[in-house]
Formats: C-alpha cells, sequence, structure tokens
C-alpha cells in the first residue's frame, strides 16, 4: 500500500485535534466520438434526447457491443497512472431505479475492473511531494439527466448523457486536507488531459467527484465517512471538505455518532445537505452482465499502447528543471497544461529558458487571466515571444521595450523583429548619444547634480530622467556608467 499524503495540520476542536481522512472517486468522461456500449454520438450540447440509440433508451432486446476506443482509452489512462493493468476484467449490472435509467440498470464494473492500484504524485506547498493511491479504475456507462426547472408540474429526462463511457478512478484515502485533495484532483485531471482520455472540462460535467470525507483522532482508526456527491468545481470540492469536517466533529464533540450516508453540496449555502443513506454493495445487487463476455485483453495490444504514451507531467518537470534549469516552481506551473508546456518549449529553444520562463509566466499569463483567455487562444505566436525574448538577452530591446513590443505585438500582430525596426525601438548602446542626453539632464538640473554627489543613491532619478529622454531605449547599464563617470560618483560596495 502507498504511503499517505501528509497531513498539513490537523483541525483544532473543542476537545483536542482532529485529522481529516479524505479519499475522491473521479468520474471522468471518457474522450470518444461514440457510447460505451452503442454507436450514439457524444457532442455536448446537442438538443435534448437528440444522440439516444435503442440501447441507451433501454428498448427491450437490444444488446450491447462493447466499444474498442473506450477500452484502449481506460487502458492508457491506467498505464499513466502507473497503474495494474487486468488482463481480464467483468462488467456487472449495478441494479437501482431512477427516471433517467431506462433499463433500470446500469452496466458497470464491481469486484473485477479493468484497472487496479495505482498512484499519483502530488506537489505540496514547499516544494514537497506526497504519493496519493489509486484503488481502482473501472468502466461504467453514464446516466442520463433529469431537468427539474423546466415545468412546474413535471421533471423532464434527457438521454443523451446516457451510456456515455465513463472511467470512475477511485483513490484510496490518503488525503488529509481540502488542499491536498485539490492538488490531487489537478494533478489527475492534467494526467488525463496530457493522454487525451477526458478533456477534464468540469464545467460541462466531464470530470466530476464524490468526495468521502471522514474525521478522527491522530493515528485512530478511521471514523465514519459521508459521500459527497457529484461536485464539480475544484472551489466547492474545498468548501465541501471544509463544512463536512467542522459538521462531523461537531457531531462527535457533542456526544453524537456520524451516520453513513450520501450527501450534496449547497454551493449556494456552502454546506453538505442529507440526501440518503448510503448503500452497500448489496444494494445494488451486482451480477454479471448476461450480454458481455469477460474483458479479455491482448498482452502486445496492452504494450503497444504504452509505447504510444505522451510524455507525462512528472516527466516533463523533471526534464525542464534540468535542460532549462527552471525552479521546481515554475516547471510546475509550466507542465499544469500540456499545451502550455508545449507552448514554451517553443519559446525556450535556443533562447535563454529561464528568462522565458518568467516571460510566459509573468508576461503572457499575467494578460491571458486579465483578458479570460487560455494559452491556446493567445494572440502572440510562441514563435514570436521567442524572438522578443532573443532580441532582449543580446541587447537589442531593453526589458521595457519589450513589453511596449509585446502590446503591439498583442493588438496589432506582426513580426516583432520587423515591428522594431520599423518602429525605430532599439536601444540606445551608443556611449556618444547616451552621454549626449546625460549632459542635456544636468544642464537642465543643475541643482540635483549637487544633490547626487552628497546622496550617491539620488543618481537613480537621473537615470529615470536620461531614459525619458531617450524615449525609453537608453541601455540602463550604459547610462549608469555614463552617470558615475559625469558626476564623479564612487562605486558601490
Amino acid at each position: 500500500m502507498n504511503a499517505p499524503a501528509k497531513s498539513s495540520k490537523y483541525i483544532r476542536g473543542e476537545s483536542g485535534d482532529w485529522e481529516v481522512v479524505i479519499g475522491l472517486e473521479v468520474h471522468a468522461q471518457v474522450v470518444s466520438k461514440a457510447k460505451l456500449f452503442s454507436g450514439a454520438a457524444t457532442d455536448f450540447g446537442a438538443p435534448p434526447n437528440s444522440q439516444v440509440s435503442f440501447v441507451d433508451a433501454g428498448m427491450p432486446g437490444m444488446l450491447p457491443v462493447i466499444n474498442r476506443r473506450c477500452v484502449e482509452q481506460a487502458i492508457r489512462t491506467g498505464l499513466g497512472l502507473r497503474a495494474k493493468i487486468n488482463r481480464v476484467s467483468v462488467f456487472d449490472r449495478k441494479n437501482y431505479f431512477y427516471p433517467d435509467l431506462p433499463s433500470g440498470y446500469q452496466i458497470s464494473q464491481y469486484k473485477q475492473p479493468i484497472v487496479g492500484e495505482g498512484e499519483v504524485i502530488i506537489d505540496l506547498p514547499g516544494g514537497e511531494t506526497a504519493t496519493v493511491g489509486i484503488e481502482r479504475l473501472h468502466l461504467e456507462q453514464d446516466a442520463g439527466k433529469s431537468l427539474h426547472d423546466q415545468h412546474a408540474d413535471y421533471s423532464y429526462v434527457d438521454l443523451n448523457r446516457a451510456g456515455v463511457a465513463l472511467m470512475e478512478i477511485v483513490s484510496r484515502p490518503d488525503m488529509r486536507c481540502a488542499d491536498e485533495a485539490v492538488a490531487y484532483l489537478k494533478k489527475l485531471r492534467a494526467i488525463l488531459r496530457y493522454l487525451g482520455t477526458c478533456d477534464g472540462n468540469m464545467e460541462e460535467g466531464s470530470l466530476r467527484a464524490d468526495v468521502n470525507v471522514s474525521v478522527r483522532r491522530p493515528g485512530a482508526e478511521l471514523g465514519t465517512r459521508c459521500e459527497i456527491k457529484n461536485v464539480n468545481s475544484l472551489r466547492f470540492i474545498a468548501q465541501a471538505i471544509e463544512y463536512e469536517s467542522r459538521r462531523q466533529i461537531e457531531i462527535v464533540e457533542s456526544g453524537g455518532k456520524v451516520k453513513q450516508e450520501t450527501r450534496l453540496f449547497d454551493s449556494r449555502a456552502g454546506e453538505t445537505r442529507s440526501m440518503r443513506s448510503k448503500e452497500e454493495a448489496h444494494d445494488y445487487r451486482y451480477f454479471p452482465d448476461p450480454d458481455l463476455l469477460p474483458l479479455e485483453l491482448d498482452a502486445a495490444w496492452i504494450k503497444a499502447i504504452e509505447a504510444s504514451l505522451p510524455e507525462l507531467p512528472d516527466e516533463k518537470k523533471a526534464r525542464f528543471i534540468k535542460d532549462y534549469g527552471l525552479s521546481a516552481y515554475d516547471a510546475g506551473v509550466i507542465v499544469a497544461e500540456r499545451e502550455l508546456a508545449d507552448y514554451y518549449e517553443a519559446m525556450a529553444r535556443g533562447a535563454d529558458a529561464k528568462l522565458a520562463a518568467n516571460w510566459l509566466n509573468n508576461e503572457i499569463l499575467g494578460r491571458l487571466n486579465k483578458q479570460g483567455l487560455s494559452i491556446g487562444d493567445c494572440p502572440v505566436s510562441a514563435e514570436a515571444n521567442h524572438a522578443i525574448i532573443a532580441m532582449t538577452s543580446d541587447g537589442t530591446i531593453s526589458g521595457k521595450i519589450a513589453k511596449d513590443l509585446l502590446d503591439i505585438v498583442w493588438s496589432e500582430g506582426g513580426d516583432p523583429r520587423a515591428v522594431v525596426e520599423a518602429r525605430a525601438l532599439r536601444q540606445v548602446t551608443d556611449t556618444r548619444a547616451i552621454e549626449e542626453a546625460v549632459e542635456r539632464v544636468i544642464a537642465a538640473n543643475p541643482d540635483k547634480v549637487a544633490q547626487a554627489k552628497a546622496k550617491p543613491k539620488l543618481a537613480g532619478w537621473f537615470v529615470g530622467q536620461v531614459m525619458k529622454e531617450t524615449g525609453g531605449k537608453a541601455n540602463p547599464q550604459a547610462v549608469n556608467a555614463v552617470l558615475k563617470a559625469r558626476l564623479e560618483l564612487p562605486e558601490e560596495g
């Protein structure tokens, strides 16, 4: 069994310290053009009930046919989670009634899932890491969606989602606070997106989590857990854990007992509410689906899938630290999204890699965040930013001009090198031109000269004035050197 993630802190109750124990059951919608057991489409946002086959609608006599692509995506995910791929797995019927489940059962996996134990390494504050164990990954059908706000007297059912392939990824109870749970889900989402097996879009419901929370005295036996269903936001997951752990602590400290139950998170009130008592496996009357043979995987196929895996976030982060000399923090930020990491590499190749990382994290991502854009929507290409970085490194332009240049290219487009030439933005390094600018500033401010000689730190004011005089084009180091010589200031240090 994997070592649990380290606890960042205990929660202080009225009667002492408490430890929160957290496990997540993540439902990730498989990237596939067809559903798990039918050929119906899976496009998001289609008109209600427009993507429903006879199988999805539970029509009598309709037989499920497994989608090979969905199986491949599950194997791919298992390999990305460093998990055991089970060569033989079984599909079961999970029996329960709900209006958006037409057949009265869900085809899922229970005792023999397609993927066994694995692990996810999460990044914690201070550069520490921790391992969260994966207990299993199994394939299952999604249910439809009940709509309760379309009519005053009736609920509507949309079966477009019914039969869509889900991977349920079950963690071990290795997390000890909301921050660790959020870090785990972020990392899991990144892995899925790198692999191309789930788009990770929580707003559209293609990634959602059931959150299991219990509390105990440090080192004691596990407490009674409650499951918070279908939370589809990182912020809501953190809020739900914080509220639920406090609720359970208050119950136990007041002499009560926590009931094992399923709860919902009310995001408006910021609290969890009871939904139903927690079901056990026997309540679902699991049994092997008689219409589906056991799934037997060929070892050569698994090896071929493994050979096709991309470089994953942990490996890419280690390479960025080694090859580009980045800090663990900067590398972690950049590799969090595959598209961002690819953009950075195109920027940094053959350039000052650290300068490129700072430029990307501060200037590019800063602008994108303000405008609510992703790196894929960036109006300035990686190649254009590479040119800006290169010109900054070789002294063609100053850091200030680089920012002005980015503003121009961001709004107007164009080749940065051509813009520099067309608008005469080259940095002034000619000593004679800088000396002339210094003389003009000194002549206009004779009173400041005596002050600067008395207090050399005031020479910075002159630097600013010379930069204004040259339109920000003068090389700041050259300006400093000329000013010190002209004002006869002592060398620092």
